[in-house]
């Protein structure tokens, strides 16, 4: 094990463990290394998201019902 890499113990439903199994299997890969790439994809698009808030955050807020209203109005359902 690398010296960055650190061990934590993780619970999964015995149908998903399974899963992951068939698909290290599959692709060759460790269960370790799938979970890592599928967290480290699901932080990065939440970084994302968040970068994506904080960059509207000075934008007006705008009221849903005058959104609605506007878009009956252009002809949109």
């Amino acid at each position: 094990m690398k010296s960055s890499q650190k061990r934590a113990t993780v619970y999964f439903d015995s149908r998903l463990h399974g899963a992951l199994r068939i698909k290290g299997a599959e692709t060759e890969q460790s269960i370790s290394k799938i979970i890592n790439d599928a967290v480290r994809l699901s932080l990065a698009e939440d970084a994302e998201d968040l970068a994506a808030f904080q960059e509207r955050a000075k934008e007006p807020n705008l009221c849903f019902e005058a959104v609605l209203k506007d878009l009956k109005k252009r002809g949109k359902p």
